[in-house]
């Protein structure tokens, strides 16, 4: 169990810890001079049952509230010290709203300095410290009167103390690995260590871990908990974690820096909370109010970004959205705490809701229902209600990384019945089986009107179709939900193009006579530089338009492409032009090729060279810069042969601030598969965002 100390400056909080613990810990030679804490203290005391009891000693002064937020994130227990002789002063109101914004329940009150009050000052304290107390969760705490001068009540402090240790029930260890840093030194002959609490999960000897948000990679080399030797650190636990690896010193280490486990590390800065403004706050909470954010034991300067009508009056509760200086490492759940940017005064708190909060539309009725959702205690519990509002998918990973939970963890949220999971390119998905129900019965019924409207069409755009059902899925999974129903018959994929199994396309008796004249004549040696329309109306003594109508029509079928106007390709050609790009990209690396380099590949003459180039540029296929191009490997199916078709997966998803696309240059983006006429230029982005 974790004690921490709490209450005004001279009010005797570190005397009495040396008196139940032997430790003076006021470590810093200005501390000594001064006789005032300024830097967090640790001290330790073995109990009878062989636990060992953690003290963090917090300074009281007005100045030092940022470091006593520090200490008091992971404390289980609070010793909050009054001075009988000074009665309860500001930083202990202070002290208090910050512990109930923690959501510290237990505790004790320690009326320090009893030899220098008289009984009925004692008496006079007493009912000041039960009045302060009032509506909180220490309101029914005990008084317990001590002297470290005298020794009064010491002994029997200790003892209330280690009852309330064997009575604790320790922290579930299930989670994955985090250690808020408070502090880090070096030792001689053993290197760098930090310290810090273990907010969730364990560590063992030998373990890899990063440290957040910097994102270096470190090894443990030997662990000390609860001030003992071990071979594991667990939650709830003080640890020292001696790190070793490369760039490890102790300046690499900051206070509020997070040591976890590697899959955790995904730093945020923008995160949707909930605000409990304190009814002492002198002014409401107005839009983008600056304010100092303090969570674990880190502290940065932050923006609140009202999602209400209103401004949050004092005593008022509503989410907010917390926009960051720097990214931080951070839990969907974890207290925080919000003061000032002079430091002076404690704002309010609240709870973490969602790490990857939108920018945009971040105060429509659907993201509300989304918060109310993230919002809802444990996480099965939050996953059911998730998959109950839209979009009414969650991509496992991200949920169970912001949250720091363990597999086995989140196999236990997923067994809820009813529940179905999509698995595409090692991303996860689930969605509630009433839905899955929705979604394939909707797309069979999607295409079935389409077939009935458009007789004459292969299918529809795989990107068009995702749009018009619901729910909508992410298109990673959407394209490994089209794959699986292809495995059992249900549907089948051409290309770009979706298709009931049944569905067939056929040409009229006259139309598949002239296109057995005309397919040879688009194939063969001649198959990179074949005959325009005008030039094919002439050698099958057919008119120009119903050569072009029937190409067009060819083309709709999926079995031409049109590369330029009047200049179609089949679509075996345009399969195989594509596999000389990905040959060409691949021998250039990132210096790209040139028009020539593919002219000489194709032997086509530089004009019908440019024309091809300049249609896969239309489609992201290329990406030009200057006279160099580049491949967009996620955009090489649009033209592939059926069953060739395979969407790549873009790791993290919208869940995941790492591996984003970058919106500028389009890398990283997931493929957008037809739907449209292979001459016009592919979908909008605002289409393929939605």
């Amino acid at each position: 169990m974790i004690i921490g100390t709490a209450g005004h400056i001279d009010h005797g909080k570190t005397a009495l810890v040396r008196a139940l613990t032997g430790v003076n810990t006021d470590r810093l030679k200005e501390e000594k001079a001064r006789g005032i804490s300024i830097d967090l203290g640790f001290a330790y005391q073995p109990t009878p049952d062989g636990d060992v009891l953690g003290f963090v000693d917090v300074p009281g002064h007005e100045r030092f509230v940022r470091t006593m937020l520090a200490g008091a994130a992971g404390i289980d227990y609070v010793l909050l010290v009054v001075a009988a002789d000074d009665g309860v002063m500001p930083q202990t109101r202070e002290h208090l709203a910050i512990l109930e914004l923690l959501g510290v329940t237990r505790g004790v009150v320690a009326l320090t300095k009893a030899d220098l009050a008289a009984p009925r000052q004692r008496e006079t304290v007493t009912a000041e410290v039960r009045a302060a107390l009032v509506g909180g969760a220490l309101a029914t705490a005990d008084i317990v009167p001590v002297s470290t001068v005298t020794g009064e009540g010491i002994a029997a402090l200790g003892d209330r103390l280690a009852r309330e240790a064997a009575a604790f029930t320790a922290r579930d260890t299930a989670g994955r690995f985090r250690l808020a840093i408070d502090r880090s030194f070096t030792l001689r002959g053993a290197g760098t260590v930090v310290t810090g609490t273990v907010l969730s999960g364990s560590v063992t000897v030998g373990d890899h871990l990063i440290v957040s948000p910097s994102g270096l990679p470190v090894r443990v080399r030997s662990i000390h908990a609860q001030n003992r030797p071990a071979e594991r650190g667990r939650a709830g636990e003080r640890c020292a974690l001696n790190l070793a690896g490369e760039r490890v010193t102790r300046e690499a280490f900051a206070r509020g820096d997070v040591v976890l486990d590697p899959l955790l590390h995904a730093p945020a800065a923008r995160i949707d909370a909930t605000l409990a403004v304190l009814a002492s706050e002198p002014r409401p909470i107005g839009q983008w109010s600056p304010v100092r954010l303090h969570t674990a034991a880190v502290e940065v300067g932050a923006r609140v970004v009202l999602l209400g009508d209103g401004a949050i009056l004092p005593g008022e509760e509503a989410f907010v959205q917390l926009v960051l200086e720097r990214p931080v490492a951070a839990a969907v759940g974890d207290r925080y705490v919000l003061r000032d940017t002079s430091a002076r005064r404690t704002i309010g708190g609240g709870r973490l809701v969602d790490l990857r909060a939108p920018a945009r539309r971040r105060r429509t009725p659907q993201r509300f229902a989304q918060l109310a959702a993230q919002a809802t205690g444990a996480p099965d519990a939050a996953l059911a209600a998730l998959l109950a509002v839209a979009p009414r998918v969650v991509e496992l990973d991200g949920f169970g990384r912001d949250r720091a939970l363990s597999d086995a963890q989140l196999e236990a949220a997923l067994a809820r019945p009813g529940i179905i999971r999509i698995a595409t390119g090692g991303v996860r998905f689930a969605l509630a089986g009433a839905d899955w129900e929705a979604l394939t019965s909707g797309l069979r019924g999607t295409l079935a009107a389409f077939h009935r409207d458009n007789p004459d069409l292969p299918g529809i755009g795989l990107e068009r179709l995702r749009l018009q059902s619901e729910p909508r899925l992410p298109a990673p999974a959407f394209a490994a939900v089209l794959r699986g129903l292809a495995r059992t018959g249900d549907v089948a994929l051409d290309g770009a193009w979706v298709r009931l199994a049944g569905h067939e396309v056929h040409l009229t008796p006259a139309d598949e006579a002239v296109w057995r004249e005309i397919r040879p004549r688009l194939g063969g040696t001649a198959r990179f530089r074949p005959p325009r329309v005008r030039d094919i109306a002439g050698l099958i003594g057919a008119s120009e338009a119903e050569v072009r109508r029937l190409l067009k029509r060819v083309g709709r079928m999926g079995e031409a492409d049109e590369v330029a106007h009047d200049h179609f390709f089949l679509r075996a050609t345009v399969a195989e032009l594509i596999d000389i790009l990905g040959r060409l990209a691949a021998a250039a690396g990132r210096s790209g090729f040139t028009a020539a380099q593919f002219r000489d590949q194709v032997d086509s003459g530089r004009k019908v060279a440019i024309q091809i180039l300049e249609f896969f540029d239309r489609h992201g296929v290329t990406l030009r810069r200057g006279d160099l191009r580049h491949i967009d490997v996620h955009r090489l199916d649009l033209f592939r042969p059926a069953g060739e078709t395979e969407a790549p997966a873009i790791a993290g998803g919208e869940a995941s601030p790492v591996g984003r696309p970058d919106f500028k240059s389009g890398r990283g983006r997931a493929p957008v598969s037809g739907g449209f006429d292979s001459h016009s230029p592919p979908p909008a982005l605002s289409d393929r965002a939605r």
